[in-house]
């Protein structure tokens, strides 16, 4: 546990020394265990460091959520096969328990994330607190780690339930609960969380968990666990839609920086541009390989290879025609980049809108996610782009599929259609299954949710079939066995490493 607890102190020392700011600059101190937990800021800096994690888990998600999915693919770059071929395999259902980086850094930040909230849990009874500041923190202390959790299940299935903060070996070692049993606790923690996280009132919002964002986690639980619950989802949906929230009024302005945790954010992972190791740069992964990345970026970094190598999230032709003509989201979404190819080298010439486009004679045409470009930047590969998880708008689709589901598709019509109208797009006369799941698909691209809607809308084998057979048949480097998507394979495996280092783990049927 002295190890855990010492890595959990690095991460504070990184984090925010401010309980009104989710992130702000480190403190210029060093703290040990021995004299931390004895003052309300050591704990505020703690919880700033149990919502760290959830950084990993967005940059995880982009290759396992967003890139299995039928959304978007990568650039095949032959220099990639040493180093990326773990990362390629995951969009082809190719992985296994061996698979490293992602899976198991994602398996990693949970785990790491569920510590730190449980140590905060068990000490925080330790020293005074005035009741406000103590609700405060385990209100968002009990949504992380029902957040984590979570994620956990979905990824993973059934997972060992670690509840207090370790402080003997043989704890830290526990079997696999059963799926059942880790939404039990998911919905136990939720039922602690909601009463005491705040309402957003006032926007922009500092980034901290809500009752909207504990009310949605807990829609998704039980629209999502064995046993569906779609009347009480319901209830925490419409909860939310009377709560301060509303559309913002262009779709582009959503992901805009200038925006951040704006009045359409329910929940979104915090970046902050900078030298204190906060910053995202995960736009750089989605700009194709280029030699001249100032085109796009405003500043030159090389990023054919390491962890800022590009090429990656690449939208699918097939998503970009499944648009509806006029919908304004395509053009804020994605972007067509045009240059010269040689040998395997890319040079970028220009920029150019998707709506309709058409390949230039002689020129080389990538599509990639812009929705999260907003340069130029100053500094490479270092960014202030904020990451969504939870927005007012997937809570109207969210919750016109939970009416759909319970035969109400009349009182679903005016969530789906508030969507579309910002949109651009004519109002439906029906709400049906299908026409929200696409709806969904389309407002919330390329954000880590195509995927696990997929698989919650019972569409997960028949979609991503079909979108191995397109890739196969446009990319000649696709092995037969790969996109074999099966029951099993919508998991991922345990990661091999955690089956070691505890026996009584067992692995996931099919790896």
């Amino acid at each position: 546990m002295k190890i855990k607890f010492t890595y959990m102190l690095a991460a504070v020392i990184g984090l925010s020394s401010c309980s009104d700011e989710f992130l702000d600059l480190a403190p210029p101190t060093t703290l040990s265990s021995a004299t931390y937990f004895k003052t309300e800021e050591h704990f505020n800096q703690a919880l700033n460091s149990a919502y760290e994690r959830t950084r990993q888990i967005a940059t995880s998600g982009i290759f396992m959520d967003e890139m299995r999915s039928d959304n978007t693919f990568f650039t095949y770059y032959p220099g990639d096969r040493g180093p990326y071929l773990s990362t390629e395999v995951l969009s082809q259902f190719l992985d296994d328990q061996n698979t490293g980086s992602y899976v198991s850094a994602r398996y990693d930040a949970c785990y790491s994330g569920i510590s730190r909230v449980n140590t905060i849990v068990s000490r925080i009874d330790d020293i005074e607190l005035s009741a406000e500041s103590r609700n405060r923190i385990l209100g968002e202390a009990y949504f992380l780690r029902a957040f984590y959790y979570f994620d956990l299940v979905k990824n993973f299935g059934g997972v060992p339930l670690h509840l207090s903060e370790v402080s003997a070996e043989g704890e830290a070692f526990l079997p696999r609960n059963s799926v059942e049993e880790v939404y039990a606790q998911i919905i136990e923690d939720l039922s602690v969380a909601i009463p005491l996280l705040p309402v957003a009132s006032t926007f922009p919002q500092s980034g901290r968990a809500t009752k909207g964002a504990g009310k949605m986690l807990l829609a998704y639980v039980y629209m999502t666990k064995p046993t569906r619950e779609y009347a009480k989802a319901e209830v925490e949906l419409t909860d939310i839609t009377k709560m301060n929230y509303s559309l913002l009024p262009t779709y582009a302005a959503v992901f805009n920086p200038n925006n951040k945790n704006n009045s359409e954010s329910i929940f979104e992972v915090q970046y902050q541009e900078g030298d204190a190791g906060q910053q995202s740069f995960f736009n750089w992964r989605f700009i194709p390989k280029t030699s001249n990345s100032e085109l796009l970026m405003g500043v030159r970094g090389n990023n054919y290879a390491g962890d800022f190598s590009g090429g990656w999230n690449v939208p699918t032709q097939e998503m970009v025609n499944s648009y509806e003509t006029g919908d304004t989201r395509l053009d804020a979404s994605v972007a067509v980049v045009e240059g010269r190819m040689e040998s395997d080298l890319f040079t970028t010439e220009s920029v150019k809108s998707i709506v309709g486009y058409k390949p230039t004679a002689g020129k080389t045409h990538y599509y990639m996610v812009k929705k999260y470009l907003h340069g130029p930047y100053s500094r490479e590969f270092n960014t202030d782009e904020n990451w969504p998880v939870y927005r007012y708008s997937g809570a109207l689709l969210l919750l016109a599929e939970c009416l759909v589901e319970q035969g109400k598709a009349t009182q679903a019509l005016p969530h789906l259609n508030a969507v579309r109208r910002r949109a651009g797009l004519p109002a439906l006369t029906q709400a049906t299954k299908l026409n929200v799941s696409n709806e969904m698909r389309h407002e919330l691209a390329f954000e880590n949710h195509r995927y696990q809607d997929l698989i919650r809308t019972g569409q997960a084998i028949d979609v991503l079939t079909k979108k191995g057979q397109q890739m196969k048949a446009l990319y000649g480097f696709l092995l037969p066995s790969a996109f074999n998507v099966t029951q099993n394979r919508l998991i991922f495996a345990i990661p091999f490493r955690e089956l070691q280092v505890n026996n009584q783990l067992v692995q996931n049927p099919g790896y």
